[in-house]
């Protein structure tokens, strides 16, 4: 028979100190192996000090990269960054504002290359020196459906405010506009959302899976 204490009992997040000879690698930190290792990351990283993940990460991160427009301080900034960090995106662009609210990314922050640019033009002007075409992410006339565009390898998905979309400034240094299908009556998708299933569109034509 359950008990109540049982239901609510408190689940550990990751794992205790190491138990044995300890590992000579330099990719473990000392700390984490003589109090343990809670952090949100994968067995794969138990034990292993930021550089060393940061390092790994940078080995194998994928071409694209993700940017959002940040004039209002949209909350869903820390979403996306732990989104990007998930599918292991080259890095996320914040353009405008640079402080950003961070709860949302769960520190993934510390493992995913974040870039500030001050303007729109500037961002532009970033991709156009680093080849990389520029895909807005916006259900706009004239947008094509991401269901059935073909996504280049290497490209910026770039997102808009929550509401507004992107800017019309955003919209005009954009190489192709995608929409997300969408079935029922609100006009709009959370733009965490959004960038999640742009990103896995990504990942389903890109990745060795």
């Amino acid at each position: 028979m359950s008990t109540a204490q049982d239901d609510t009992a408190v689940v550990t997040v990751g794992v205790g100190p190491w138990e044995g000879e300890w590992p000579t690698d330099d990719r473990y930190d000392p700390e984490l192996l003589r109090d343990g290792d809670r952090r949100n990351v994968v067995d794969q990283y138990r034990y292993w000090r930021l550089e060393a993940i940061v390092a790994d990460l940078d080995a194998r991160r994928h071409p694209f990269h993700v940017a959002i427009e940040n004039w209002q301080h949209d909350f869903n900034i820390g979403s996306i960054v732990r989104t990007a960090n998930a599918f292991a995106a080259a890095e996320v662009h914040i353009i405008g504002k640079r402080r950003w609210n961070r709860r949302g990314a769960m520190v993934t922050d510390r493992y995913q290359h974040v870039r500030h640019h001050e303007s729109v033009e500037a961002f532009a002007a970033w991709a156009a020196g680093e080849g990389l075409p520029v895909l807005g992410i916006d259900n706009v006339d004239g947008s094509v459906p991401i269901e059935t565009a073909s996504l280049p390898a290497a490209c910026v998905l770039v997102f808009g405010q929550e509401g507004p979309g992107l800017s019309e400034q955003a919209r005009a240094v954009c190489d192709r506009t995608l929409s997300i299908a969408q079935f029922g009556s609100t006009r709009s998708i959370n733009a965490g959302a959004a960038a999640a299933i742009t990103m896995h569109a990504w990942i389903r034509q890109h990745a060795d899976i």
